[in-house]
């Protein structure tokens, strides 16, 4: 099982909406050689992370994939969504048009400058953990053997919501 976070909180130049940016975003993941689409969750919106006053909320989602990648190809692969999206990195943490986090590669274990599976700061974030229950609740951190749900009640307060619902102020387990 291959999980990738999508996320996005600025429109791109053409006038795309975050959340029209993820949903394409998830059609050029099912469009890659060798994988499938099998799940999207849905759509999440939530504050930033660290908080930064006046930046946009993101909207965050998870796909999962079937199929065969390298990592660094994947990742590889994942940039260039990314950059065909208008992605730019000007500093850690920035609002952007489009991130797309490999999160984990088949449970594999990699810990390059370039790559670390898993995803090193999955555990710490609604925003992927949610989406992520939703299309694989099942899963089990690689490292750690927890399993989502109970990463999902050790969270820390976070602003998240479902889109389209009121806001969740303090959202901290799966309930």
């Amino acid at each position: 099982m291959i999980l990738i976070g999508i996320g996005a909180s600025l429109p791109t130049p053409d006038g795309s909406l975050p959340r029209e940016t993820c949903r394409a975003a998830a059609a050029a993941l099912d469009a890659l050689p060798g994988l499938s689409l099998r799940a999207l969750s849905r759509w999440w919106e939530s504050a930033p992370i660290p908080p930064m006053p006046g930046a946009p909320w993101f909207v965050n989602g998870v796909a999962r994939l079937s199929g065969a990648a390298e990592p660094a190809a994947l990742l590889a692969a994942l940039h260039a969504i990314e950059a065909a999206h208008h992605r730019a990195r000007p500093y850690p943490n920035a609002p952007r048009t489009l991130d797309l986090d490999l999160l984990d590669c088949h449970g594999q274990r990699q810990a390059t400058p370039a790559l670390m599976l898993p995803h090193p700061r999955m555990t710490q974030r609604g925003f992927v953990l949610h989406p992520l229950a939703e299309v694989a609740p099942d899963w089990r951190h690689p490292v750690t053997g927890e399993t989502v749900q109970a990463l999902l009640r050790s969270l820390p307060a976070q602003e998240i919501r479902p889109w389209g619902e009121g806001r969740i102020a303090a959202a901290t387990s799966g309930n």
